[in-house]
């Protein structure tokens, strides 16, 4: 089976889906599905990309659950501690675009499968980073970015691929609970291996393991589906553009661009919070006197447990509330997914503020309004993630994906955690624990700040998206827009008019 074979791993299933039968099937006789996946192998694949996504935001949060220790093994500061988060997301972000182009032309699976199994070597590598090698660790936490890059541009389109509509938003939502679970459990399993093993490079070797298990469920269990097969028109209706033109067509998608730059938004803001926050509760509780200071091997990383079970559970609920606040008001108004991200991200910036301020006087109030800035903020995930996949037509969709990546982690989670140490650092007048807690709680007001100036751009998305919409629905080639052509084995680009009979 060849690689550059878009479909050459598609098996064709029968489905009992009433959807796209045709008169003339025989009774008992089975329809096709039009994607060329049967209906539930479509879940089962729905299920298994939920599972890739629960581990790759496992092993990302991670790091973050022991990150007192990692300090303090290698005796690090702040600034260098946000490196840790800041190369992954750099790494990830720059071969985004790669896989996004390669994910709209070649094989999808195999592509995942290539990256998911170098993604968990690199993992399981980076756990034997020895005590004066912080650049080793550094280089492999990087490295860890290629393979989630190959995975994270690719599976929503797969899904899109699978499902339309409101199931399309359905399957979204729940392949995107897998972010804030994921999550919650990179910091649970993180402190909770740490506590047990009494070495927090055993707390790394627990992805590794269960992405092996990823590895074999993705070979036995996904089929690669047509591209748009399952949309109103075909792939082989939609012709494939140059990646000029796919850019240029996506910088002039208002909708696309704007819900683009409050994503960005959010990534700063979930970036800063998923390194920083246990972090900076644990210096808290240093400052309140609740903790004792970290002096020896194994810190107390209690509030990564915590605080991984609020990520979980308000992932859940922000999610659900999310898709279902959204599907009420579509009823109402097609600006409905736009205007619930706004509300998402304004409601939680004050909700965080007063998280940070009072840290230093509450812990019970602290975990009350980080609950509820948290929910807020992730009810856009799955949301996002639809808007892009119905204001942009299928052949450029893991370009657009890709484009998104790149430009929301550049400007977003890339450079934030590192940000807010550099921060922490700049403010902090002496090296005691009242200034590690008091700049480190300055520098995080920064996130309230963001999250509203994301929101201002969601609500600019709700003056786009009708148009954006009905373009992406009723898109068809211009005469002089380049497309892809097959000549003699090879691909070359000819004007539409040229290939017209």
């Amino acid at each position: 089976m060849s690689l550059s074979d878009p479909v050459g791993d598609t098996t064709h299933f029968l489905s009992d889906d009433s959807e796209g039968e045709e008169p003339g099937v025989r009774p008992g006789q089975e329809e096709e599905s039009p994607s060329g996946v049967s209906v539930n192998r479509a879940r089962l694949t729905v299920a298994v990309l939920f599972y890739i996504n629960l581990l790759n935001y496992m092993d990302r949060f991670t790091v973050a659950g022991v990150l007192p220790d990692i300090e303090n093994y290698f005796g690090i500061s702040d600034g260098n501690s946000g490196l840790l988060q800041t190369v992954f997301v750099c790494s990830y972000m720059l071969l985004a675009p790669c896989f996004g182009y390669l994910g709209d032309r070649y094989n999808r699976k195999w592509i995942m499968l290539v990256g998911i199994s170098f993604w968990s070597l690199v993992t399981l590598a980076s756990s034997y980073t020895p005590k004066n090698s912080f650049w080793a660790l550094l280089l492999t936490r990087g490295l860890v970015g290629v393979g989630e890059a190959s995975y994270s541009t690719i599976a929503p389109t797969i899904i899109a691929d699978l499902y339309v509509k409101e199931k399309r938003t359905v399957m979204l939502s729940v392949f995107y609970f897998a972010i804030p679970v994921g999550s919650g459990l990179g910091y649970i399993v993180g402190s909770s291996v740490d506590k047990l093993a009494g070495d927090w490079h055993w707390a790394l070797r627990v992805t590794p393991g269960l992405g092996l298990l990823a590895v074999l469920m993705l070979l036995f269990v996904v089929n690669e589906p047509k591209r748009g097969g399952v949309e109103a028109r075909p792939e082989h209706q939609l012709q494939r553009t140059s990646w000029l033109a796919d850019m240029k067509s996506l910088s002039r998608n208002w909708s696309f661009m704007l819900s683009t730059f409050g994503f960005t938004a959010v990534a700063f803001v979930t970036g800063s919070l998923a390194l920083w926050a246990p972090t900076f509760l644990y210096r808290a509780g240093i400052f309140t006197g609740e903790k004792p200071p970290c002096v020896s091997a194994n810190c107390d990383n209690s509030d990564s447990l915590y605080f991984g079970i609020v990520t979980c559970v308000t992932g859940v609920l922000g999610v659900t509330s999310g898709m279902l606040v959204s599907r009420s008001l579509r009823k109402r108004t097609q600006r409905a997914d736009p205007l619930v991200c706004a509300a998402g991200l304004l409601l939680s910036a004050p909700f965080l503020f007063l998280a940070i301020v009072f840290a230093q006087s509450s812990t019970v109030a602290t975990y009350v309004f980080i609950f509820l800035g948290e929910t807020f903020l992730s009810m856009n995930w799955a949301i996002v993630a639809d808007i892009l996949l119905y204001v942009v037509v299928p052949t450029r969709r893991s370009t657009a994906a890709a484009f998104q990546i790149v430009l929301s982690h550049c400007l977003g989670d890339a450079g934030s955690p590192y940000l807010i140490g550099v921060v922490s650092d700049s403010l902090r007048k002496r090296d005691s624990y009242l200034w590690q807690f008091r700049s480190l709680q300055v520098s995080l007001m920064l996130c309230s700040f963001v999250a509203v100036v994301g929101g201002g751009f969601f609500l600019a998305t709700a003056l786009f998206i009708e148009g954006d919409r009905n373009r992406a629905d009723n898109y068809s080639p211009s005469d002089d827009e380049p497309i892809v052509v097959p000549r003699s084995g090879r691909s070359t680009k000819v004007p539409v008019s040229s290939v017209l009979i």
